[in-house]
């Protein structure tokens, strides 16, 4: 059950009951494709920084350990010891952008692995089936992510045939709770908008989709070459269709800057790996923007990260140590980057609901921003 505790403007917050805990949105799901979020971060270090759900993708753990063993192990969530919500990408993306060759029909798509090379056949029917068998609190439905920009004639043929894919998608999942031996038979589904950077297509598909009554409405097919100037206006457009008693999700996105713009047009849920792979690589996010710990000047430095954050690593460690700890190549400068980063997006999307229940939003928005612009050092 879905319901808004506050709005401004169209600024949503909300809270989501799922059968592995309630949501409350806006929220950032932190990114572990294959049931880990890469840079050593387990599942009790997400408690710790305030993770709500965890996000998992269909097609890796389908190659890799396989949806059939998770299952026969009792399912996602007690394979890899989190109890709190799971949303499962339905693969889609992951086959459009990994496969080299692909052949896409009305009945789904057949491709190569991209681990072994097998063949391998994902629909609508098989994408249920093994998000189901992962036992995820919410799976996404299995759609064909385009690339921007591409042919107005193809796109309109391509989002038709992923709302026939939809209807799908509603009746397989129907059919897969109902059976005895479910991992998960209060598994949700959200379908997913498309039409590239069409308005006209999106705002048909959103109205289309949105007659099916699912659980929640994501826009997929953003932030794959369009500019942010793009993706603020179809975002404008499309979500006003979307139906504004259910979540609304915006896939793969993004910056902080991008989740205040999505949170000011409607957006609940968000993801990305960002934060995992910019610390990866020493990029840690403050309040006043980005900093590169591989830089010359934090070779003494004995501040934390960020003075001020709560995290677990800027409460104990330095710049200094954990620059030290990227150049000699240990794994703990990463995971260090990676925990504080996962934090500050966590603590960001708290101070985004507190400002939103307090009718502040706008201001606090506005301030952030301007933050982010100043020199960040």
């Amino acid at each position: 059950m879905y319901k808004i505790l506050n709005m401004e403007g169209r600024a949503k917050r909300a809270s989501f009951e799922t059968v592995h805990g309630t949501i409350q949105t806006p929220v950032f799901m932190n990114v572990g494709t294959v049931g880990a979020i890469k840079g050593a971060v387990s599942t009790m270090d997400l408690k710790e920084i305030g993770c709500q759900v965890e996000l998992s993708n269909t097609y890796h753990l389908h190659v890799r350990t396989g949806d059939q063993t998770i299952k026969e192990l009792g399912g996602l969530h007690k394979f890899m010891n989190w109890d709190r919500p799971i949303l499962t990408d339905s693969g889609g993306f992951q086959v459009f952008s990994l496969a080299k060759l692909r052949k896409i029909k009305e009945e789904g798509v057949s491709f190569n692995s991209h681990i072994d090379g097998h063949k391998i056949f994902m629909g609508p029917e098989q994408s249920m089936q093994i998000q189901s068998n992962l036992g995820s609190t919410i799976a996404m439905a299995f759609d064909e992510c385009i690339e921007n920009p591409s042919p107005r004639e193809y796109v309109q043929k391509s989002v038709d045939r992923t709302t026939r894919w939809l209807v799908r998608c509603k009746e397989e999942m129907a059919r897969l709770n109902a059976l005895p031996d479910t991992v998960n038979p209060h598994q949700m589904l959200f379908g997913i908008n498309q039409g590239g950077t069409y308005d006209d297509i999106r705002i048909e598909h959103a109205k289309e989709i949105s007659k099916l009554d699912l659980d929640g409405y994501a826009v997929g097919g953003l932030a794959v070459g369009e500019s942010h100037e793009e993706m603020y206006r179809i975002l404008d457009s499309v979500v006003p269709y979307l139906p504004v008693d259910k979540p609304t999700y915006l896939m793969g996105v993004g910056t902080p800057a991008n989740i205040l713009e999505g949170v000011e047009r409607g957006i609940d849920f968000f993801d990305c790996v960002y934060p995992a792979r910019n610390g990866r690589h020493g990029h840690v996010y403050t309040h006043y923007g980005k900093l590169n710990l591989f830089n010359a000047r934090y070779e003494k430095d004995l501040s934390p990260i960020e003075e001020g954050c709560n995290c677990p690593v800027c409460r104990h460690y330095s710049r200094a140590y954990i620059r030290h700890l990227l150049k000699a190549g240990e794994m703990l400068g990463m995971r260090f980057c990676v925990l504080h980063n996962l934090y500050y997006y966590n603590h960001l999307m708290e101070e985004i609901r507190e400002a939103l229940e307090n009718n502040r939003f706008g201001e606090f928005k506005k301030r952030t921003l301007e933050r982010f612009k100043e020199d960040s050092k």
